[in-house]
C-alpha cells in the first residue's frame, strides 16, 4: 500500500471510529435514558447507572458497525470524487482493485473488531449486566429503599421505611404483599434490621403485626410478633445461572456441552445465533463492495453522485434486511441459512466484477426520466399556488 493508500486507510478509518462513537452515543443515551430510575427511584449511584447502561454497548456496536464502516467509505469515495481524486489516480495508471485496497485494510479492522465482540465480549458484557442487576436487585433493604419513600422491589411487594440509623438499623417499616392473588400481606414493624449468614439474607424486624387478607374473606387476620424473619434471599439468584442464547460465547454455541437443556429444548435458536455471529464480520466486506461498486469507478462531475449514495443505501438495506429475515426464517428452516451465504457471496461477486471492470453503476433511463418529471410537476404545482389570484 502506497501513501494515497495509507492516506485513504487513514482517513476511511477515522471516519469509521467517529461514525461509530458518534451513533454508538446517541443510541447508548436513548437506552439509558430508560433506566435513569436506577438513580431516582432505587438509589443507586451515577457511576453504577454509567456501568450497567454502558453494558450493551457491545451488543450495539454489532449493528452500528457495519452501518458506520459503510457511512464512512461512501464519505471517502464522495470526496475523491466530488474532488476528481479519482479521475487523477485512474488516469495516473491506478487500477480500481489498488484503490479498494485501503477500503478492504479498513473493512479488515472492523471485522476483526466485530469477530472478538461477537464471540466473547458481547455475551460477557450481557452476563455481567445480569449478575450486576442481579446484586442492585438483591441488595434492596440496604440500598435501594429510601426513606419516607414506597418502593416496589418487584412487581407487587413493596417496602416503606421511615428512618435509615447511622448503624444500619431500620425505623418504621411496612412491607406490603400481593405478589399472591389469593391473599395480601402487610407485615409493620418499629425496627428492622439486616442479618447475612451462611443460611441467607434476612431482614430481622422487632415488635410489629403482620396482617394476613384473604381473598375470599371479609376480615383480615392479624398476628402480634416482637421478633419476626422476613427471608431476603427469594430476591437473590442463588440457583445455577441459565444463560439464554445471546450470551453464551461463540465456542459454547458450536460445541455445545451435550446436557445443556437450552440446547436440547432450542436447537434452532442456538443454530441461529451461531450462524448470526458467523456471519457479522462477513457483513462489512459485503456492504463495503457495494458502496466501492457504485462510488469508486471515476466519474466526471456532470455524472450526479447522488443516485449512486441512494443505491448503496438500497442495496446495503436490502442485503441487511433480508439477513435478518433468514436468520428468523433459520429457526425453523435451515435451508434459509444456505441461502444467506449464497446470498452475500453473490452480492460481493457481482460487486468485484463490476469494480475489476471499471463499471459505472448507473439507473436506469426511465427510472431518471420519472424522478425528474415527479420533480418538475412539484414545481410548477408549487409556482401555481405562489402565483397570487
Amino acid at each position: 500500500m502506497g501513501s494515497i493508500g495509507r492516506y485513504i486507510f487513514r482517513t476511511s478509518l477515522g471516519a469509521f471510529v467517529l461514525v461509530l462513537v458518534g451513533l454508538t452515543g446517541m443510541i447508548w443515551l436513548t437506552q439509558a435514558l430508560r433506566d435513569v430510575d436506577l438513580m431516582t427511584n432505587q438509589g443507586q449511584s451515577a457511576l453504577v447507572f454509567i456501568g450497567i447502561t454502558s453494558l450493551v454497548i457491545p451488543p450495539l456496536i454489532m449493528v452500528i458497525a457495519p452501518v458506520a464502516l459503510v457511512i464512512a467509505v461512501a464519505h471517502s469515495l464522495y470526496r475523491l470524487g466530488s474532488d476528481s481524486e479519482i479521475i487523477v489516480m485512474s488516469g495516473a495508471g491506478m487500477k480500481p482493485m489498488g484503490l479498494l485496497q485501503p477500503f478492504v485494510a479498513v473493512t479488515l479492522v472492523a471485522s476483526v473488531m466485530l469477530t472478538a465482540i461477537s464471540a466473547y465480549v458481547a455475551p460477557e458484557s450481557l452476563r455481567v449486566l445480569r449478575r450486576w442487576l442481579t446484586e442492585v436487585r438483591t441488595d434492596l433493604v440496604s440500598n435501594i429503599v429510601q426513606p419516607g419513600r414506597f418502593i416496589a422491589i418487584e412487581p407487587g411487594l413493596a417496602f416503606n421505611i421511615r428512618e435509615r440509623r447511622a448503624n444500619g438499623l431500620l425505623q418504621g417499616v411496612l412491607m406490603d404483599d400481593r405478589r399472591d392473588p389469593t391473599q395480601r400481606v402487610t407485615i409493620i414493624a418499629e425496627r428492622g434490621e439486616i442479618l447475612k449468614n451462611e443460611n441467607g439474607n434476612f431482614l430481622l424486624l422487632d415488635t410489629g403485626s403482620v396482617q394476613r387478607h384473604e381473598a375470599n374473606q371479609r376480615d383480615p387476620a392479624i398476628v402480634q410478633f416482637d421478633r419476626y424473619a422476613f427471608d431476603l434471599s427469594q430476591f437473590a439468584n442463588n440457583q445455577a445461572v441459565r444463560y439464554t442464547v445471546r450470551e453464551r460465547y461463540l465456542w459454547q454455541l458450536i460445541w455445545p456441552e451435550p446436557n445443556d437443556q437450552l440446547a436440547i429444548e432450542q436447537p434452532g435458536q442456538f443454530r441461529a445465533e451461531l450462524h448470526d455471529r458467523v456471519l457479522a464480520p462477513i457483513y462489512p466486506f459485503a456492504f463495503m463492495l457495494i458502496a466501492f461498486a457504485y462510488l469508486g469507478a471515476p466519474r466526471t462531475t456532470r455524472q450526479s453522485a447522488m443516485w449512486s449514495i441512494g443505491g448503496v443505501v438500497a442495496g446495503v438495506s436490502a442485503l441487511r434486511l433480508t439477513g435478518f429475515a433468514c436468520t428468523v426464517l433459520s429457526i425453523k428452516h435451515p435451508i434459509a441459512i444456505l441461502f444467506q451465504y449464497l446470498m452475500l457471496a453473490g452480492a460481493s461477486l457481482a460487486c468485484l466484477i463490476a469494480i475489476s471492470r471499471g463499471t459505472i453503476i448507473e439507473p436506469p433511463a426511465f427510472l431518471i426520466k420519472a424522478v425528474e418529471t415527479a420533480g418538475q410537476w412539484l414545481v410548477n404545482r408549487g409556482r401555481s399556488f405562489a402565483r397570487p389570484t
